[in-house]
């Protein structure tokens, strides 16, 4: 449940629809800086992959393979066109987590706003078991909103994200092009439920709530 008032939310719809930015994709810089800093990695997996963004800027830090999977054809077929040609590294498959993940090892596992469609525990479990030892598990997701912190987060986030969207678009005479993603929903689980099953699946995880209506999850296998 938001506290931001429902004439606020029609405003800032008709607002980002007119100056759309990708609050996922903002993060993917992030992610790359969490990384280990050393010699190129072995393989990567990029789970809910969608147009597969993510997964191509991965592969400038994979030596083998990046997979990306995602469990809408449409959306897979929108990444392998994205892709190009000559990048034999990046493959895309149309498969569902967590049963459909493919076996590891991988050095790295990205999942970014798909966690909260998915079986908690036994995604989690799926993920931690197929990361190489000393491999890296980062995860941007989303939660529903409960507490006092959830609630001035996003309100915070508001302004932020008007500001965002208008410097994006800056000077643009159409409206930039948001990354193809699947149809989403809104997340039924609290952050601090996601935190404590989190914490008990992966012990020594880094888990943070962050702007534009995220958190985000480092955990070192």
């Amino acid at each position: 449940m938001t506290i931001i008032p429902n004439r606020l939310l029609h405003a800032l719809e008709r607002f980002n629809a007119a100056h759309p930015w990708d609050h996922n994709q903002h993060y993917h810089p992030w992610i790359l800086r969490q990384l280990p800093r050393r010699k190129k990695l072995g393989r990567a997996l990029d789970v809910g992959c969608g147009a597969g963004d993510l997964a191509r800027l991965l592969a400038a830090r994979v030596a083998e393979m990046v997979v990306g999977i995602d469990p809408d054809p449409e959306i897979v077929g929108r990444a392998r066109e994205s892709t190009p040609a000559d990048a034999a590294s990046v493959t895309f498959a149309v498969a569902a987590a967590p049963d459909g993940i493919p076996d590891g090892p991988y050095d790295v596992i990205t999942c970014v706003a798909v966690l909260h469609h998915l079986p908690l525990t036994e995604t989690l479990t799926r993920l931690r078991d197929q990361l190489a030892p000393g491999g890296t598990l980062v995860v941007v997701g989303c939660a529903r909103e409960e507490t006092a912190v959830d609630h001035l987060l996003s309100l915070v986030s508001v302004p932020l994200n008007l500001a965002m969207g208008w410097v994006k678009n800056r000077g643009r005479t159409a409206p930039r092009s948001v990354s193809m993603t699947a149809v989403t929903r809104s997340p039924d689980t609290t952050f601090a439920d996601i935190a404590r099953e989190v914490r008990r699946t992966l012990p020594g995880v880094r888990l943070r709530r962050r702007l534009f209506w995220r958190y985000t999850l480092v955990w070192r296998g």
